[in-house]
């Protein structure tokens, strides 16, 4: 692939204006336009050491409106940002709909330079590498244009311009160490380089290689593919019909189990029993936390479930001795104008606790084929592909080492509602019950399609659910105790073996 560049293609002085002049324009009517679209742009800019990104993304932001283009350089990653997943730091990143974010080396930093000084064992590659491809086709299928380029040097001109560089007082600070080397291992970095070429130009983000060795060209080349990949982006948002919405599913399928119809609900604890296990669990519990500290250990608890299933109640008690500098409950509701402007997962990145501590989400992304589903927030085609993406999400977390539960607190129909009836009698719970509880109420059958339905298609080994019996509250906290804590103890032993 790489070898089959001509690199001695050239662009003379004058054709070089005529075009870049023409380009520069052509590209500030296009943010006008992905701006009044809400369109957003990622473009990634990877290559060798004095490729001459620096001056293709000064031609870029010349043209563009600051307002809306944002570039991030990307270099190595902090210890704090050690602590959380791969691709944690670069959805911080990402600009709301309608701007344009250039990225001055990227996530692909983790398989070239990583790699090069085996940072990054060979046999982890794979699957950072899948991991890369989920997030870019997430990013496109929710409608962002993407634009990835290589700029590729020859070994030759690679020296010339490192000696260049580091010749002049004014740019030697440019040349790195780790640039010498690449020269130093120009063969293995171009091995490196076609292989994650070929693992990752995708249909939804393909690469695009730009032969670097003429600086005029390798601008030109850049300026007007960035122009393609919006042009074409505008062109498939304006042909976009609005999407036909299936009828809701009242009823699962006969191929389908009826996972919530298993659990137990009759399964409950005496007051006496209730007393002794739940301070026995959460002495428990607040040891482990120690060690969960000591080994950097991420824990995160999701909880879902029915209105009133007592997902505040088990939270609470989750809490009760734990130390409060070390844990946190967030709790989503609707999402923001803010977060609207982003992917649906974005909020729940953002929030995601790091080594040592527990999160625990009340609510979480699983809106996306529940509440969003129903009630018709998202569209057939976003929430059926939404299991992948949560199943790509969640096993990125247990890569990285997280500690991930995932509660449904289940009731009966009677069962919730007296609870709302008790809540509605008592002036210091008023508060709790909605309308929007009753309305919900009235679409139990929906509901039930729903769940049943994702569980179904996200109980993963590595991410499995578990259905707790709520319809006494008793059993229900101490259960989703017991659970957290044999699931932190399974990953204590595992990390000593």
């Amino acid at each position: 692939m790489l070898d089959a560049l001509d690199l001695s293609t050239t662009l003379d002085k004058d054709t070089y204006r005529t075009q870049l002049e023409a380009l520069m324009l052509r590209l500030r009517s296009l943010q006008a336009a992905c701006w009044e679209k809400r369109l957003l742009t990622v473009i990634v800019l990877e290559g060798w050491a004095a490729a001459g990104k620096g001056s293709i993304v000064k031609k870029l932001a010349d043209c563009m409106d600051p307002r809306g283009f944002t570039v991030y350089p990307i270099l190595t990653p902090t210890a704090d940002e050690r602590r959380y997943p791969l691709l944690w730091r670069f959805w911080q990143k990402l600009p709301a709909r309608g701007k344009i974010g250039l990225y001055y080396h990227s996530w692909y930093m983790h398989v070239l330079e990583d790699r090069l000084f085996d940072h990054l064992p060979d046999g982890q590659v794979p699957r950072v590498m899948q991991q890369i491809n989920a997030f870019e086709r997430q990013l496109a299928d929710d409608g962002v244009a993407i634009a990835k380029f290589w700029i590729h040097l020859s070994q030759d001109e690679l020296k010339r311009r490192l000696k260049k560089y580091a010749g002049d007082p004014l740019e030697a600070w440019r040349v790195r160490p780790e640039d010498w080397q690449q020269h130093k291992s120009y063969d293995r970095y171009s091995t490196l380089a076609e292989e994650m070429l070929v693992q990752t130009s995708t249909g939804a983000a393909p690469w695009t290689l730009v032969e670097g060795n003429c600086q005029r060209w390798a601008r030109v080349k850049v300026l007007t593919q960035v122009a393609a990949v919006l042009t074409e982006a505008l062109d498939r948002a304006a042909a976009t019909s609005p999407p036909l919405q299936m009828p809701l599913q009242e009823r699962l399928e006969p191929t389908e189990p009826d996972l919530l119809a298993q659990v137990d609900l009759s399964l409950s604890l005496s007051e006496d029993d209730y007393k002794d296990q739940l301070k026995h669990e959460q002495v428990e519990l607040r040891k482990l936390q120690l060690k969960i500290h000591n080994h950097q250990v991420p824990v995160l608890a999701i909880f879902e479930g029915w209105d009133a299933a007592g997902k505040g109640g088990a939270i609470k008690r989750l809490t009760d001795t734990l130390d409060p500098r070390s844990y946190f409950v967030y709790a989503f509701a609707a999402p923001t104008d803010e977060e609207k402007q982003h992917h649906y997962l974005w909020r729940f990145w953002r929030q995601l606790p790091t080594g040592g501590t527990i999160g625990i989400f009340d609510r979480s992304w699983y809106g996306r084929v529940l509440v969003e589903r129903i009630e018709r927030f998202a569209t057939d085609l976003e929430w059926r592909r939404a299991y992948r993406e949560i199943n790509e999400f969640e096993s990125q977390l247990v890569d990285a080492g997280y500690v991930l539960l995932k509660f449904w607190l289940d009731i009966s129909p009677e069962e919730q509602l007296k609870r709302f009836e008790l809540r509605d009698d008592d002036p210091f719970k008023q508060h709790k019950l909605t309308d929007e509880d009753w309305r919900n109420r009235e679409k139990w059958s929906l509901y039930n399609v729903a769940v049943n339905q994702a569980i179904l298609r996200t109980h993963t080994p590595q991410a499995p659910w578990h259905l707790v019996a709520a319809n006494d509250k008793h059993y229900a906290r101490v259960k989703v105790i017991q659970t957290v804590t044999q699931a932190i103890q399974a990953e204590l032993k595992r990390r000593k073996t």
